[in-house]
């Protein structure tokens, strides 16, 4: 997914920016880039932290640093932030996101016979240069911002820094959070707002679905309203987010127990332990322990000094054997138990039916598995959550396949979780990963966990609703 964070101070900022990206780190990405406008000049440097964490790659930069303009990237695959010169004048943009319509975009550029694109690896576009394109069509940089989120399917928010100050904006329909923070000399902004305490910011205000500001080390100017239509990605609570940080005002760990009492308390499975798969299951698991009045224990325990997140590689192989060395179970907190295990999501279940295996092999007696939101049955086309190559790598589309014959088949009854084809996919499941029993958490009871009207939340990926109208 990626996450950046910037800073407007009255001070040298580059303490700031450095510590402030670091804290987006957590989102498993690939990329890392820090960009410091000294008053005269931009100042760029880029690091692939793909086996490497952020500080190790970049505390070596730092003395070459120097500004009170900064931003700072965690990037899902690209180079950024790009150092762009165009009509409006010379500046650096990070983006995060995801554009649908690139081939269009590239086309219609290639049409006015002047554009031209360097290629990344396998001759695809940087999508934050493609972005920088469309904003120099037009006459100023927030014309050109505007001109983006319009023409962008699927999401992009943004941060770009010019000799002035920094534009942040937020996606068109807020599909992820933008927030600014101040302290005393100095404005920042975030997606994650875990970034700002350590570093004494104060939250000031979340932006707005499609809204743009200029913040200065003076202050902090609307220079484009928020729009009505806001459909931010459920998945942050469940699975994205750092326990610290908040969006809307709710924050992910208080959200995350939330959700877990509301698990158990649909739940009257008897078991003798409680767990939460390392990291993101744990704070649904400390819900749901605490709720059904079961002990909460820790088979698994994450071994994290040098395994990075096992979504970060491409490699299927590679993804496995990272989610296999990071995890070391306990065999004697798991010999002869009845285990239940929460966990944020069943993706592929590639990695599940290993953990499952290892389980039995250290002597569980039962294994049951309560994923903290339903079946993903549609693969997001708004955010990079997933680089799969196939509709087919969701677990939920085998299961339809193995039953159907084919993958797309009566998919809307396969996502109501009253239906007699939801319960059938949810058994075939349980089968393939040879469980005990198998529960996914019910949509409305996510939504009520999260505490927002569902329809200022996008729920594509679990019923294909929270698309939008480009």
């Amino acid at each position: 997914m990626g996450g950046f964070f910037g800073v407007a101070s009255k001070h040298d900022c580059v303490s700031d920016i450095f510590y402030g990206t670091d804290y987006h780190s957590h989102l498993g990405t690939m990329r890392g880039g820090l960009a410091v406008h000294d008053g005269t000049r931009i100042k760029r440097f880029i690091h692939n932290i793909t086996n490497a964490q952020f500080r190790s790659k970049f505390d070596p930069d730092l003395s070459q640093m120097a500004g009170n303009l900064g931003i700072g990237i965690i990037s899902d695959f690209e180079d950024q932030p790009l150092l762009i010169g165009s009509h409006l004048g010379h500046y650096g943009i990070v983006t995060v996101g995801r554009i649908n319509n690139s081939a269009e975009l590239i086309q219609e550029a290639f049409r006015s016979k002047s554009a031209h694109f360097a290629e990344m690896g396998g001759s695809e576009i940087n999508p934050t240069e493609l972005t920088a394109s469309l904003i120099s069509q037009e006459r100023s940089f927030v014309r050109g911002i505007q001109h983006a989120q319009n023409r962008i399917n699927g999401s992009c928010s943004m941060l770009l820094m010019t000799d002035e100050g920094i534009f942040a904006a937020r996606d068109k329909f807020g599909r992820t959070p933008v927030v600014l923070g101040r302290k005393k000399g100095a404005y920042a902004v975030t997606m994650e707002t875990c970034a700002f305490p350590n570093l004494d910011y104060q939250i000031d205000r979340y932006l707005g679905p499609g809204e743009i500001v200029h913040i200065t080390p003076d202050g902090c100017q609307v220079v484009k309203k928020p729009g009505k239509t806001m459909k931010i990605c459920a998945f942050l609570w469940v699975y994205f987010g750092f326990p610290a940080s908040s969006y809307e005002g709710i924050n992910v760990e208080a959200c995350r127990y939330r959700n877990g009492e509301l698990m158990a308390m649909d739940d009257a499975v008897e078991v003798d332990i409680v767990g939460g798969i390392p990291d993101s299951g744990t704070g649904h698991a400390i819900g749901y322990s605490n709720q059904a009045g079961i002990a909460r224990g820790r088979p698994f325990v994450k071994y994290t000094p040098t395994w990075p997140r096992s979504f970060m590689p491409q490699n299927q192989s590679v993804r496995d054997l990272v989610a296999k060395m990071k995890l070391i179970p306990i065999k004697e907190l798991i010999y002869g138990k009845r285990l239940l295990f929460c966990d944020d999501s069943i993706v592929r279940g590639t990695q599940l039916r290993d953990t499952i295996r290892r389980l039995y092999d250290a002597g569980a007696k039962e294994i049951h598995i309560r994923p903290a939101c339903p079946p993903l049955v549609f693969g997001c086309k708004f955010l990079n959550f997933s680089r799969s190559r196939s509709i087919l790598d969701l677990a939920t589309r085998r299961a339809i396949k193995e039953i159907e014959g084919k993958d797309d088949k009566h998919l809307e009854q396969y996502s109501d979780p009253d239906s007699a084809q939801y319960r059938r996919m949810v058994e075939t499941i349980r089968k393939n990963l040879n469980l005990t029993t198998l529960k996914f958490q019910r949509l409305d009871k996510l939504i009520q966990a999260i505490g927002l009207p569902k329809d200022k939340i996008c729920t594509y990926c679990w019923d294909c609703q929270g698309d939008c109208m480009q």
